[in-house]
């Protein structure tokens, strides 16, 4: 399934949901993020992958544009190009690490992404259960 479709975020809401490891880290978390794609390469414009993240379980994913991106108001926005997706997902960099050093931009609360990094690192477990196609 190709990164960034609706079919490929179903994909992962599924597994999210049935993964125990990601329940267990994620059990006080409560939160919605924007992981967006930048415009690049096979991307004409960013794109919008909408994730609502509630106690260990995902509640509801979505894809948005550019135009209809005020659909959602999301707690924190994670922002990056489609290389840097793919080395988080790929687990070549930790997701924590990568915001630190800025290959992903995050808006909202630092403290609390900090606080869920194991949370985090398991969100990217659950990727890697994905059969991911890349855009190049």
């Amino acid at each position: 399934m190709l990164w960034g479709t609706l079919d490929w975020l179903n994909a992962y809401m599924e597994k999210l949901n049935s993964y125990k490891a990601y329940e267990d880290a994620a059990k006080t978390w409560e939160g919605d993020f924007y992981f967006i794609t930048e415009a690049g390469g096979a991307g004409k414009e960013p794109s919008y992958m909408y994730l609502d993240l509630w106690h260990g379980k995902c509640r509801k994913v979505d894809i948005v544009t550019e135009a209809t991106k005020d659909k959602y108001k999301p707690e924190f926005v994670v922002q990056g190009s489609i290389p840097t997706w793919r080395k988080v997902a790929e687990k070549k960099v930790d997701p924590i690490q990568a915001i630190v050093t800025r290959q992903l931009k995050l808006t909202g609360n630092m403290g609390k992404v900090l606080r869920a990094v194991k949370a985090a690192q398991e969100l990217v477990t659950t990727v890697t259960m994905v059969k991911t196609e890349w855009p190049e």
